[in-house]
């Protein structure tokens, strides 16, 4: 089958409906600046908190694990420090990622992509493999030069010795996550004794092949193509909001400089490209705001060391705001000074700050108010009813207790405001239940009331819970059903 005929412009030229993305070879690893600087702080620090938070213990008393975080899924239990998260409560998760979620929205108003420039998982990652690149076959000029010669033993060692590395970070990655799950010491020790749960190693092999290939060949095209972050952050910004720019007025026109040439007529860009050689995604922040661009700042930094050198004001290249950008431009056209405005307070950034408090504080409210144990009733459905033999009605109930502490407790369960009702344990003498400690108890109840012509087809029933050792309730409705006399 033949090759199908390209697509022609009106002049004649063929177009390339797909190119292939040229390989990024950032030189950020030997950059240096403010705003590299910072970057190494917070991938130092975040990785530290990754790899180390499963090591950190937490005394919650005997019988209890004293991981300080741990997602017990045998037990369904997530322990986060001093609190311990039931399945019931997993409302307080889902705040807490709309928290969460909200936080960054209000970030990205403010700071722009920050949050992709500096703390991204991607990001942090693909930041420490370029720098084992660095460390192993040399600075950016040398590993083009690499790729681009034959195969030599020099290149193959290398490669080598930076793909292990690299698959040594991702098992240590994915191995840090599933030590989430399980006791860490424990596990280490299992796995250094080949004794580990195949489902953890499992998980591990797929979370180490998947950093590796993220971090390792996919990088900034993440960024670019698979997260959707990037295609929906620019409703966030606004005229006030912090991007990278570029001062095109002063810049252009752009050219080359030569030591003792003189500035008139031309800009102050002398079109040395640092700013798209640090770049981790490969673009030219001269052309403007474009949606691979995570706001790292790593172009500002080459921007600012260039213009150190050639005797120039810094700025060139500067975090700003689009509102400040048109500003400075009139004012300069008017011959005058602009003093820069950095607007926080405004209404986006206050319709955030109203949304995080109230979500943060339906959170708070939510751990705070949570109750030492819960009742769970059922209503039998079949039968819903049964009728005696003296004409009274009988309902029948199961009954849960959770007992969220962690020692053993005794409760009193009974009817309120249900004088002429009794309430019959199945298997249980009296009325008083023993739950173990983080555990939950089960029984079964039946409820009779009297024949009247006054009983309802269908009333409210309340059951409450008594904890005898501290004297707290919880009541949980239910319903009484009988023949409908209609």
């Amino acid at each position: 089958m033949s090759d199908p005929d390209p697509a022609i412009d009106l002049a004649g030229h063929d177009i390339q409906f797909f190119e292939k993305r040229p390989k990024v070879y950032p030189r950020d690893a030997t950059l240096k600046g403010k705003f590299r600087r910072l970057k190494w702080v917070v991938m130092a620090a975040l990785l530290a908190i990754y790899y180390f938070t499963p090591f950190l213990r937490w005394d919650r008393g005997p019988h209890v694990p004293d991981q300080a975080v741990l997602i017990d899924i045998p037990h369904s239990r997530g322990y986060f420090f001093m609190f311990e998260i039931w399945p019931q409560e997993v409302y307080v998760l889902t705040g807490l990622l709309v928290l969460a979620a909200i936080a960054l929205f209000a970030v990205t108003s403010v700071l722009g992509r920050v949050w992709c420039g500096y703390a991204c998982p991607q990001t942090v990652w693909t930041d420490l493999f370029v720098k084992v690149e660095y460390w192993i076959q040399g600075d950016r000029n040398a590993r083009m030069k690499r790729d681009a010669a034959p195969l030599t033993f020099e290149k193959v060692w290398k490669k080598l010795a930076t793909h292990v590395v690299w698959l040594v970070i991702g098992l240590m990655t994915g191995g840090a996550w599933v030590f989430y799950f399980h006791d860490a010491p424990t596990l280490l020790h299992d796995l250094l004794h080949f004794q580990a749960p195949t489902g953890a190693v499992g998980w591990m092999a797929g979370l180490t092949l998947s950093t590796y290939f993220m971090a390792g060949y996919a990088r900034e095209n993440i960024c670019t193509y698979a997260c959707p972050y990037a295609r929906f952050q620019s409703a966030m910004f606004d005229k006030d909001t912090l991007v990278i720019s570029y001062d095109r007025t002063r810049g252009e026109p752009r050219g080359k400089h030569k030591q003792g040439d003189g500035w008139e007529g031309r800009g102050h860009c002398i079109d040395c490209k640092q700013c798209v050689v640090v770049c981790p995604v490969g673009i030219d922040i001269r052309n403007g705001l474009q949606l691979p661009c995570i706001a790292c700042g790593l172009c500002v930094d080459a921007c600012n060391d260039v213009m150190d050198k050639v005797g120039l004001p810094r700025g060139l290249v500067r975090y700003d705001t689009d509102r400040n950008q048109r500003a400075r431009d009139d004012a300069r056209a008017c011959g005058k000074t602009y003093q820069e405005n950095i607007r926080i307070i405004r209404p986006r950034t206050i319709y955030y700050a109203v949304i995080l408090l109230v979500v943060g504080g339906l959170v708070l409210y939510a751990l705070l108010s949570r109750q030492p144990f819960e009742m769970h009733v059922l209503h039998d459905r079949n039968p819903l009813y049964v009728k005696l033999s003296d004409g009274s009605i009988r309902n029948n109930y199961a009954i849960k207790l959770l007992n969220k502490t962690h020692h053993d407790k005794d409760f009193s369960v009974q009817l309120v405001d249900a004088p002429q009702a009794q309430m019959k344990f199945v298997g249980v003498d009296g009325n008083i239940i023993h739950v173990p400690a983080d555990a939950v108890s089960q029984f079964r109840v039946s409820v009779d009331f009297p024949a009247s012509p006054l009983l309802q087809a269908r009333r409210t029933l309340v059951l409450m819970a008594t904890d005898l050792e501290t004297g707290k309730t919880t009541n949980v409705e239910s319903l009484f059903v009988t023949e409908d006399k209609r």
